[in-house]
């Protein structure tokens, strides 16, 4: 009956270990697949999970923002997260034959908390840049104006490829060639500005604004007079002799509450024909404005000119900020140590319960072994006794009279 009692314990402790390591296992959705699309403006993941969804999804780094974190609650099997370009932490690079913008998103498999159970995926999209052609129509003076329609002209069409437009941040100076990604706040910046050298357009940069790419915060820099706003945030643009290239050096600078800075700038195009770039570099007066006013003959209107949008973002650090990390978690140590070895809290709590019930597998293996030592002892020295149940008597004392 002993016997049968403790195999029926062990029989319990395995049932039990099962359904532990099912219950660890069940509570976390496993990912199956992810699919990057490449939109115009966005970028969609789709995170097919093996079950329903519940958790969040953000970019890394921002847990604590509503306007790029989305919450699930019991989703299908397939999930959709939207990304923007310019916004919610995504950089981009400049690659052979265009752009590639990327960022890491993070599936966190809980609505409230962010846990070791998250899985981070890089994300990345390469959009190709092509070759574009713009119409422009040409305004002449009101005397040959005149004289067109009295000779029932049309207007004149000229049509010519649109530029390649580039934007890039250069730390230090631009002839360092070294591209920005992580700097810390006040190190030497140089924003940089040029379109393809041919003899047709030159360029003239307008609207610059700062963004923190949450929706929260927005500065101006340069206006729409192409002058600054602030010159202790950034100055004028320097304008190469072409017209074609004009870079501004800054101090860097962040919002207080991201590390994530995105410039955007209007690139207003102007035709290099007599007049027509004459005010490209701007003469900056103490109201920001344009002190050139521009004497034409010839020249393409405001209203018409072709204007690009540029747009570039870097990180920004706090002073100290790199150090501390630096000093605390080496990235050789904490990738290529080969003394470490690294277990998630489920796989351990499962080796626990397996090691747990292996030892008491073994108590109970020694205790059967002592129960079965002590029962072959006692049946030996049975054997080898008699009894003697008959009236006993001693003759030693005995006499007769």
């Amino acid at each position: 009956a002993m016997l049968n009692n403790i195999l029926a314990f062990i029989l319990l402790s395995l049932l039990t270990l099962l359904s532990i390591s099912q219950v660890l296992s069940q509570g976390v959705n496993t990912v199956q697949d992810v699919q990057v699309l490449c939109e115009s403006n966005d970028i969609v993941v789709v995170v097919e999970h093996d079950g329903a969804f519940t958790g969040m999804i953000y970019p890394k780094g921002l847990s604590k923002n509503s306007s790029c974190l989305v919450e699930y609650n019991e989703v299908g099997d397939s999930v959709t997260y939207t990304l923007p370009l310019k916004s919610c932490n995504t950089m981009s690079t400049d690659v052979g034959d265009g752009i590639e913008y990327f960022n890491t998103v993070v599936v966190q498999p809980h609505r409230r908390l962010v846990t070791n159970q998250g899985r981070g995926y890089h994300i990345r999209c390469r959009y190709q840049t092509h070759e574009k052609t713009v119409t422009s129509l040409f305004s002449v003076n009101p005397e040959l104006r005149l004289l067109d329609n009295r000779l029932a002209t049309t207007p004149l069409m000229a049509t010519a490829a649109m530029p390649g437009t580039m934007m890039k941040i250069y730390a230090g100076l631009p002839r360092e060639n070294k591209v920005a990604e992580n700097v810390k706040i006040g190190d030497l910046l140089t924003l940089d500005i040029n379109i393809d050298d041919q003899e047709i357009y030159g360029m003239k940069v307008t609207d610059c604004v700062v963004r923190d790419g949450l929706g929260w915060g927005e500065q101006q820099l340069i206006n729409s007079e192409g002058c600054p706003v602030d010159y202790e945030i950034m100055g004028e643009f320097l304008y190469s002799p072409s017209k074609t290239t004009a870079y501004v050096t800054f101090q860097a600078h962040k919002f207080p509450y991201t590390a994530s800075v995105y410039y955007q700038c209007n690139v207003r195009l102007c035709l290099k024909i007599p007049g027509g770039c004459d005010e490209v570099p701007p003469v900056c007066g103490i109201q920001g404005n344009n002190l050139i006013r521009r004497k034409r003959r010839q020249a393409v209107k405001k209203e018409d000119s072709p204007t690009i949008e540029v747009f570039s973002g870097l990180y920004v650090s706090e002073e100290n900020e790199f150090e501390v990390e630096q000093a605390t978690t080496p990235p050789e140590q904490t990738v290529f140590s080969k003394d470490k070895i690294c277990i998630s809290p489920r796989d351990f709590a499962i080796g626990i319960a397996i090691a747990g019930l292996i030892l008491m597998i073994a108590v109970i293996a020694a205790i059967l072994i002592l129960v079965s030592k002590r029962r072959r002892k006692k049946e030996s020295s049975t054997t080898g006794s008699s009894i003697y149940s008959g009236p006993y008597t001693n003759t030693a004392y005995s006499h007769s009279s």
